[in-house]
């Protein structure tokens, strides 16, 4: 993943937009030897809640994104538990 990102980091927000953030979707495949394959990597993944793993890991995924993005800008008070 973070070749993929090394990759094309020229092009990543190439207007250097601040404040904005964006959640990508990696695809991968395993074969008989468990060797591990990139199929693709989504802009826009999909975020259906399919199976119980999924939903599982999405909700926990997105409020993990907020978190990282949102909370630093907007700290909660000092006396906050």
């Amino acid at each position: 993943m973070t070749d993929t990102f090394r990759g094309v980091y020229g092009k990543i927000d190439p207007k250097k937009r601040i404040n904005t953030f964006e959640i990508y979707g990696y695809d991968f495949m395993f074969d008989d030897d468990f060797k591990v394959f990139l199929i693709e990597v989504n802009t826009n993944p999909c975020l259906e809640l399919g199976c119980p793993m999924l939903a599982r890991l999405i909700p926990t995924m997105v409020e993990n994104a907020l978190r990282l993005v949102v909370d630093p800008l907007f700290p909660a008070p000092e006396n906050w538990s």
